[in-house]
């Protein structure tokens, strides 16, 4: 089988490239047997590869996952050094609550969409562009996605919010490209019809878009760049949301 993958950030660096057409002898694949062929094939890439994720049809793959050739596969890596991000486009979903954009974001907007009559607590996170780091200065930061499946787990987070909050409503965007210093990167709104709710949501929101979203932020700086991960320890966007 002929297969189309698609990588992102540092692990497309590596390979030299953002779709790569890979062809298999193997009738019978899995994401995990594609990650050791693809390790072997391109060996400089083989660390990164071994600590990626395979995405099969927008849904992260446990390694026992089948792949058909016409399926949509990716390779998510979680962090790696590398070169500016690749093809940048934007979606929303078809009720406006998520968006992946490469536009200013308005944050009266996305509020907006939260706000109801019934509830009486709206909160909203804004995370924004910080200028210096552990004594380094950033000069802009750069954020890549895989638009359609990070658009689906932006999605995903709404509806797991709906169900441990039940009425709680969430709105959340996210820049893509260059977002220079102090500008917002992402907006996550939430409401609630009492406040404590809506504390909780809002902390559940962005602690699991770091963790399922496929968006990928390097770092600029005045002598280099580097891409930089979730922060949250071992990466393991498979694992459920806990937070709370």
């Amino acid at each position: 089988m002929e297969l189309q993958i698609s990588l992102f950030a540092g692990l497309a660096d590596r390979i030299g490239t953002s779709s790569l057409r890979f062809a298999c002898e193997e009738a019978a694949l899995t994401a995990g047997r594609l990650k050791q062929l693809l390790a072997e094939a391109y060996p400089a890439a083989a660390s990164l590869i071994d600590v990626s994720f395979v995405a099969v049809n927008q849904e992260y793959a446990a390694g026992d996952s089948p792949i058909a050739e016409h399926d949509e596969v990716a390779l998510i890596p979680p962090v790696s050094g590398g070169e500016d991000p690749k093809e940048r486009t934007g979606s929303e979903s078809e009720d406006g609550m998520f968006a992946i954009t490469e536009s200013s974001l308005s944050i009266d907007r996305i509020s907006h969409k939260v706000i109801t009559a019934n509830h009486g607590a709206t909160l909203t996170f804004i995370g924004t562009t910080r200028e210096m780091t552990e004594g380094r200065r950033t000069i802009h930061l750069e954020y890549e996605a895989y638009v359609p499946m990070a658009l689906a787990k932006l999605r995903q987070i709404g509806a797991e919010i709906g169900e441990k909050w039940p009425g709680t409503r969430c709105a959340i965007s996210h820049r893509i490209g260059r977002v220079d210093i102090a500008e917002a990167s992402v907006v996550i709104a939430v409401s609630s019809p009492h406040r404590a709710a809506c504390y909780e949501a809002s902390r559940y929101a962005i602690e699991r878009l770091k963790q399922i979203v496929p968006i990928w932020k390097k770092e600029a700086w005045e002598d280099g760049s580097e891409w930089k991960g979730h922060g949250l320890g071992p990466w393991d966007p498979s694992a459920p949301g806990t937070f709370s």
